[in-house]
């Protein structure tokens, strides 16, 4: 089965591959190390939870599949509103913690743009069946 995920990975275009595995997901780890900050406990239980929802997603299709867009749709919006409302509010939070959440934020939301592409896609795959 791992196997499997990893050949399907593989077969996508280069540069997702790479934006996946050098950008997506390193990103969306980081939160991780600003636990100590005011809202970094929800930031990162959103980043990271939109990630691992789509393990079950790759176990049952034995590989990639637009399904994978829904976590990301699901955790990443509020996580996208929150990052916002943060870098507009008056919160005093470390300067290293802005600068991350504008590549949070960026990271996050050029995802999201492929992803309710991918995810209307897989309901209109889903339809045709």
């Amino acid at each position: 089965m791992v196997l499997d995920i990893w050949c399907s990975f593989r077969t996508l275009p280069m540069w997702v591959q790479v934006w996946v595995a050098v950008i997506l997901v390193p990103v969306n780890l980081v939160p991780m190390a600003f636990l100590d900050q005011p809202p970094g406990q929800v930031v990162a239980f959103l980043a990271i939870t939109g990630m691992a929802l789509n393990v079950p997603i790759m176990v049952a299709a034995r590989g990639m599949s637009g399904a994978m867009a829904l976590p990301h749709i699901v955790c990443w919006v509020p996580l996208v509103v929150i990052v916002a409302l943060l870098l507009s509010s008056e919160e005093i939070l470390s300067p290293a913690f802005v600068r991350f959440l504008w590549v949070l934020l960026i990271v996050d939301i050029v995802s999201l743009i492929f992803d309710f592409r991918d995810a209307a896609h897989w309901f209109r795959g889903r339809q045709a069946n």
